[in-house]
């Protein structure tokens, strides 16, 4: 399945990677130029993890990108190899007066399988693995409570591994792959299905909550 994706990406002409404007402060904090805030979760392919984000009110916009490893403006084509230690992410901008950092990671949740290392559903490697990105000491503090009560209240019996990582830059994928979901719905829908992501979500999480 990953050469499956790797087919319907790399033959559609983008754009080369590019870096999101954004600057910290002297603590970390990720800002944008308008007051709106930045999170930042990996969950596997960035193609499926855009969409329920962007259903929320209050979500400015959702790149997908590439984040976490040691290359500098990585490609696809490099963080595919799974060489780059980077993981396919998608980047959040919103409005915290309208939802809240503790409803993006409920959205992000029951979105994963945070039960599987290096790997969300058929797509293996460290490039999927999950992971959550912190920007602040109030984002980690929230991540590490989020992910508290959910091992404590989880519907299924394995364990959460799902990481907690400070964040780092954060390289915007190329443009092909940004609304990837809009873009190509039956070459995204074909491969969501083969990907068995919709099978494994409901089995943890049950029918209504991904």
């Amino acid at each position: 399945m990953k050469l499956l994706k790797y087919a319907l990406a790399v033959f559609i002409p983008g754009l080369l990677a590019m870096t999101i404007s954004t600057s910290a402060d002297e603590t970390g904090v990720t800002v944008t130029d308008n007051n709106t805030a930045v999170a930042t979760f990996a969950g596997g392919c960035f193609w499926c993890m855009e969409g329920p984000f962007d259903k929320l009110q209050g979500v400015t916009s959702t790149t997908s990108g590439y984040t976490g490893g040691h290359t500098e403006n990585p490609t696809y084509k490099q963080t595919s190899t799974g060489k780059t230690g980077h993981t396919e992410a998608v980047q959040i901008v919103y409005d915290p007066e309208q939802v809240s950092y503790e409803k993006l990671l409920d959205v992000f949740w029951h979105n994963i399988d945070p039960t599987t290392a290096d790997q969300q559903f058929c797509d293996r490697g460290s490039q999927y693995r999950s992971e959550i990105f912190y920007h602040n000491d109030e984002q980690k503090q929230q991540a590490e409570a989020s992910k508290a009560a959910l091992d404590k209240n989880k519907p299924f019996e394995e364990l959460i591994v799902t990481q907690i990582s400070k964040a780092s830059t954060f390289y915007a994928a190329e443009d092909y792959h940004q609304d990837y979901y809009k873009k190509n719905p039956i070459r995204y829908r074909y491969y969501r299905h083969g990907c068995g992501r919709d099978k494994r979500l409901e089995q943890l999480w049950g029918k209504s909550n991904h």
